[in-house]
């Protein structure tokens, strides 16, 4: 079964975090690194989670944009199905350091899916 997950992409992780906490009860479950600055937190919100990802890059007021997170079962034999289906895969899939192995692509619009399997 396939599963899908939003991941937000954020200058200022912190506040970021404060707003969902605050506005809609979340919960981490999940903070990459454990210690030292955040770089990814995961955040339980009812039955479903939330990715929040530290971007210092990213524009605040600029279009919204959206990444997408989904758990598959092999991240390396989709990528064809990808190109097939009209999307876009700009890179090839590395092994994370927090135990994931990743795929970077785009969908024909452009906007970023992560093909995520835990290792």
């Amino acid at each position: 079964m396939t599963s899908i997950q939003p991941v937000v992409g954020t200058p200022d992780l912190p506040r970021l975090r404060n707003f969902y906490e605050k506005v809609l009860g979340a919960t981490q479950i999940l903070r990459v690194p454990e210690e030292g600055p955040e770089f990814y937190v995961e955040l339980r919100i009812g039955a479903t989670t939330i990715g929040l990802v530290q971007e210092a890059d990213t524009q605040i007021g600029a279009p919204v944009r959206i990444i997408l997170s989904a758990d598959v079962e092999d991240v390396d034999a989709l990528l064809p199905a990808v190109e097939l289906a009209g999307g876009t895969v700009p890179g090839r899939p590395n092994d994370m350091p927090w135990g994931q192995r990743v795929a970077h692509v785009l969908d024909p619009d452009g906007n970023m899916l992560n093909l995520t399997k835990w290792l």
